[in-house]
This record gives C-alpha cells, sequence and structure tokens, in this order.
C-alpha cells in the first residue's frame, strides 16, 4: 500500500521555530514527527511512501537522515515558487502512485495512533472514491466540519465553517484513503485544495464517506498544540529511568532526557519537560512544561516555564523564559533579561535588553 505525506507547507503558525526547520521535522519527546510517522506506517502494513514537499524541505529531510523503518521513500516536489495545494500535491504523485489500488493520504503535521488498516477496509466496504478519518473537535471552526448520514456518506463537508455554519464537531483528521479515479477531479499543474475544492464535489455526487475513530490526534500546527502534544505523549510513556547526571537535581515527573544531558547543582526539571540531546544546564535552574532542543545551553539561576527553546540556543544565568515564549535556534538570550509571555526570538538574534511588550525580535 502506498502513502503520500503532505508536508509541503510554509508552518507559519511555528515561526520562528519553522524558519530552520519543516513542520514534520519538529521534535515530539525527542522523535522528529515524521520518524513517528513512519513508525505507524511500518505497523499498519503500509510498504511506500511519498514525500510531497517543497525543495528546502526535501533538503531539511534528506540530511536529518532519519531512520526510514523499511519504508521505500520517494520525493515529488512542488514547482519553484508554485505551491500546487493539498490536491494538487497528490496530483503531482499520480506517476508513483499509479492506478492499481486505493493509497492514504496524510497531513504532515498530524500526531495520531489512528489505524490505517480499519479505514482502508471502511474505504473497500463503502465503494467511496474517498474516504476521510473524522474525530470529534471541542471547536470545530478550526478544522473542516463533515455531517454525516446514517451510512456514513458525507452529506455536507465545509471547510473552517463559522460558529453558525457548524452542522456538527466531527472534524477533518487530515487522513484520507483516495481511489485513483479521483486524480481525475484534479487539474494538473494548478494550485489546487482537496478539502475546499475536491471534498465538497465528491460530496455532492455521494462518493465521499467518513471514518469515525476516536484514538490520539493532534494538530501541531501552532506552538501551543505542540506543547500540548509533547506533555500527551509524556503522559502515555511516564519514563521513570533518570540519567546519573541528574544526581544532583530534582526531577518531577514526567520528563524525557535524551543522551548526554548534563545538569547543575540544585536544579528543578519536570514536570512536563523535553530536553534534547547534549543540551547543558547550570546550577539552582528551574524548568517545566517546556520543549528545549538539542545543544542549547542554559545558565545558572534561569527559569524556563511553558517555552520552547530552539536548536543551539544560549540562554544566559539569572534569565526569565515566560510562558508562551520562542527562543529559535542558535538564539542568544544575555544574562538578567526578562522574557515577558508570548515572546519570541527568530534565528540567531540576540536580546541583549528586557522588553516589556510582547515583540518578535528579527
Amino acid at each position: 500500500m502506498h502513502a503520500v505525506i503532505l508536508a509541503g507547507g510554509f508552518a507559519t503558525r511555528l515561526r520562528p521555530l519553522s524558519c530552520s526547520r519543516p513542520k514534520t521535522l519538529f521534535p515530539i519527546v525527542n522523535k522528529p514527527l515524521l520518524q513517528w510517522i513512519f513508525e505507524e506506517f511500518v505497523d499498519n502494513d503500509i510498504k511506500e511512501v511519498v514525500l510531497a514537499v517543497n525543495a528546502l524541505t526535501q533538503f531539511h529531510i534528506k540530511q536529518r537522515k532519519l531512520p526510514k523503518c523499511g519504508l521505500k521513500i520517494k520525493y515529488v516536489i512542488d514547482p519553484p515558487k508554485t505551491p500546487l495545494g493539498t490536491a494538487g500535491s497528490i496530483k503531482n504523485a499520480e506517476k508513483i502512485v499509479g492506478h492499481s489500488e486505493p493509497f492514504v493520504v496524510l497531513n504532515g503535521d498530524i500526531f495520531s495512533n489512528i489505524n490505517y488498516k480499519q479505514l482502508f477496509d471502511t474505504h473497500i466496504k463503502t465503494g467511496a472514491l474517498a474516504t476521510v478519518a473524522l474525530c470529534k473537535c471541542d471547536d470545530p471552526c478550526k478544522y473542516g466540519v463533515a455531517e454525516l448520514e446514517d451510512d456514513n456518506c458525507i452529506k455536507s463537508f465545509i471547510e473552517k465553517p463559522t460558529k453558525v455554519q457548524t452542522p456538527t464537531n466531527l472534524i477533518n483528521a487530515g487522513v484520507y484513503v483516495l481511489s485513483p479515479k479521483v486524480f481525475e477531479y484534479i487539474p494538473k499543474g494548478k494550485q489546487c485544495s482537496i478539502e475546499r475544492e475536491i471534498f465538497p464535489v465528491l460530496a455532492k455526487e455521494r462518493k465521499l464517506f467518513g471514518h469515525r475513530f476516536d484514538g490520539l490526534w493532534m494538530d501541531i500546527g501552532n506552538p501551543q498544540e505542540y506543547l500540548l502534544t509533547n506533555k500527551i505523549i509524556l503522559d502515555r510513556l511516564f519514563l521513570s529511568n533518570i540519567p546519573k547526571t541528574f544526581k544532583n537535581a530534582k526531577v518531577k515527573m514526567p520528563i524525557k532526557v535524551d543522551k548526554h544531558v548534563n545538569i547543575g547543582k540544585q536544579t528543578v526539571i519536570g514536570p512536563y519537560t523535553v530536553l534534547g540531546r547534549n543540551v547543558t544546564i547550570g546550577s539552582n535552574v528551574q524548568i517545566c512544561n517546556s520543549v528545549v532542543f538539542s545543544d542549547t545551553k542554559i545558565g545558572d539561576n534561569t527559569i524556563v516555564n511553558g517555552a520552547i527553546i530552539g536548536e543551539g540556543a544560549i540562554i544566559g544565568k539569572n534569565v526569565r523564559v515566560n510562558n508562551g515564549c520562542i527562543v529559535a535556534d542558535q538564539a542568544k538570550i544575555r544574562d538578567n533579561i526578562n522574557l515577558i509571555e508570548n515572546f519570541a526570538v527568530c534565528p540567531a538574534k540576540e536580546v541583549s535588553e528586557t522588553i516589556l511588550k510582547r515583540n518578535i525580535i528579527c
């Protein structure tokens, strides 16, 4: 079975962290999202994967050299400066996917444990041209919303409706099974959205069906959801092994720590904290509800609470990194700085004074 991963977006809601990596390489509990997806594919007997990306995303993925988990992986690239949209990118994969059997499509910013085999079986049984995985959501207005008939045929499909327009709380989970005939509905070489332009047509023709599932589903498309995803996975894993380098530190579980992490005396780590590889943390530091990427250095007497710290960042002594802050890759925060809530620092930028209003330093 083929699967197409749509990963050609620019992750604007995750900036400035996404300035230096695509969404699909964001670490979830120290493992790139794309690797989690590959592992789920293997568990569901998916053998071949097509990554529909732009050229820069392809470069980043190849540079990362992720384990392929036995999968056969190919790429299709959007034309320069011409994003094809979700349907256009699927059309771009037509030659590789072929026309012999239905195939899975997955948005590259979704973390889920959906059973792809069950989704595929539902698709075959209904004879649909497209089957959309659906899950319940408290705030469906941010997503595509489906209204189902008794036979799970999708009666209507509205992309990001207003509260007045919302017929149900069943949302498009960003995972589909498509029959090859869907390629006939998508124009070649043009920008086209499968959610806004193709699914409504299929719904009118009664060729669009839904598949409800109640498992784990998270959209990591913004910093709050990204932190929440890490928190949920920490709760599920609840790793109890504490590295020897933590002998002089206090740990509040759950946490996840990668290799070669060094911690100073009287430091408190956790709860809900992820530390990447080669992180160095000084003495009397407090870090909670945060994700710290690899190769970061955090100085003595610093507090990090509810923040994301990018790869290779340097946080000085006596610094306060408050809730909602993002410090991007290679950024530097000098000593005695207070980053107010929701403050963001772009890659390789330096903050040398406290700024008392919400801002982005670029």
